[in-house]
């Protein structure tokens, strides 16, 4: 098995730091970063290969791919990680599980959960099904090439780089962000690695009462 070194870009967290709440009153409350100019990623559309029974309740198109917004009424949590990734993705997921646990069951219901692997050479889709039912009952796996990957990383300002050095070392470095999609697909919040659950909880709180 080649070594694995992971390094975490936070280039993508460090400007969301400074961005400020627009006002609202929600906004306001929320513990997570809302830009004053969200970002817009409803033209995003990646393969999901989530098995059928396994599939959350997002938005696929005609070609099976999922659409980076959420259903009506819902929100599609969306991460960029990769299943080797040694803290910083479980600790993520974890804290997703969580929060999702600590909310309403009907509410929690209403938060799809898309992963898109940014190392799929080795992230298959039977490893990725595995590995995210550790954490969930229902997610979407996302996996494409680095040609379908690059256009959804500049949608959601997002990094990701994968190289194999001389004695095989795999090197993944990717910035750490959970996205909030709406269901006009709109990133209506982003929370930086480190947010914890009650956070996330509190949050989601405020963010599915608003789409109720």
């Amino acid at each position: 098995m080649r070594p694995v070194r992971r390094r975490i870009v936070m280039l993508a967290v460090a400007p969301l730091l400074m961005l400020g709440a627009t006002g609202c009153t929600t906004e306001d409350a929320l513990h997570g970063v809302v830009r004053a100019d969200p970002l817009e990623v409803a033209d995003v559309a990646l393969p999901d290969v989530t098995p059928g029974a396994l599939r959350g309740g997002g938005v696929l198109d005609a070609d099976g791919r999922l659409v980076m917004r959420a259903a009506p009424g819902r929100l599609l949590l969306t991460y960029f990680g990769f299943l080797n990734c040694p803290d910083v993705c479980p600790t993520t997921l974890a804290d997703v599980r969580t929060a999702l646990r600590r909310l309403d069951p009907a509410a929690a219901a209403r938060v799809d959960l898309a992963f898109v692997t940014v190392d799929p050479d080795r992230d298959t889709p039977a490893a990725l099904a595995e590995y995210l039912t550790a954490f969930l009952p229902t997610f979407h796996a996302v996996r494409t090439d680095a040609a379908g990957l690059a256009p959804a990383l500049d949608a959601f300002l997002a990094t990701a780089e994968v190289t194999v050095a001389a004695d095989g070392t795999v090197d993944v470095a990717h910035s750490a962000v959970l996205y909030a999609v709406d269901e006009r697909g709109t990133v209506v919040v982003e929370w930086p690695f480190g947010t914890s659950a009650t956070a996330l909880a509190d949050d989601l709180r405020l963010l599915l009462g608003g789409a109720a």
